[in-house]
């Protein structure tokens, strides 16, 4: 998933957002931001679930909603879940000042239609709207690394999985920061036959050197 860029004027800016956050200059703030990057655009406010839902049911015109993640009356999605079931054909944005991935990855999963930090720029979350106002989905930064760093960290247990079981408990041995000679000792075996197993590990994990093949087995946790 990648956070999208400004789409430009190929579909119409919201007429009416909802903007639900319980600290008032949080939403101030974002009226400030919509009011100068949609001008003409009716900002409705609240500070709860039922203020949402009670100005959602008498304005079923509602372009977009902006949903504080961390209300007070509700448990951590509940809000969300809860407007997602009564107006299901009302895109929501979340919006907070928590980075947690697992939060962003629920809150999508949960019908989320993007995930904006309060953190972001001006321009950002612009173009976060234009995004979510395409139809597009709309999730920070952050997520898109988390995600290329779980796909590399999957070729590295790819690339351990090709070790036999010898050369896996020598790698172990190598993770306790242990020689070459104390691993002959402890595993009854011969410097020789330690050192092909060791030049055998650095091939199979494309890497130039003890350390290197180290580092790569503390980024998976691995210890033998």
């Amino acid at each position: 998933m990648t956070a999208t860029k400004p789409m430009g004027p190929a579909f119409p800016p919201p007429e009416r957002i909802l903007v639900i956050d319980d600290h008032s200059l949080v939403r101030d703030g974002l009226r400030s931001v919509l009011e100068a990057c949609f001008p003409g655009c009716t900002i409705h406010e609240g500070g709860t679930i039922a203020e949402a839902k009670e100005v959602l049911a008498a304005n079923y015109d509602i372009d977009l909603v902006l949903l504080d993640l961390n209300l007070p009356e509700v448990t951590r999605l509940s809000g969300l879940v809860e407007l997602r079931q009564g107006f299901p054909g009302t895109p929501i944005v979340m919006v907070s000042g928590a980075m947690e991935r697992a939060t962003i990855r629920d809150a999508l999963a949960a019908g989320a239609a993007g995930f904006i930090p309060k953190s972001l720029k001006r321009n950002d979350i612009v173009a976060a709207l234009q995004s979510v106002m395409a139809g597009e989905l709309y999730v920070p930064e952050v997520l898109d690394q988390d995600d290329d760093a779980s796909r590399e960290d999957a070729a590295i247990r790819e690339r351990i999985d090709t070790l036999t079981p010898q050369q896996r408990v020598v790698l172990g041995h190598l993770v306790a920061g242990r020689l070459n000679k104390q691993i002959a000792y402890e595993l009854d075996v011969s410097m020789t036959t330690v050192k092909a197993h060791v030049s055998a590990i650095l091939q199979k994990l494309n890497v130039f050197s003890r350390t290197q093949a180290v580092i790569l087995a503390n980024r998976i946790g691995f210890s033998g």
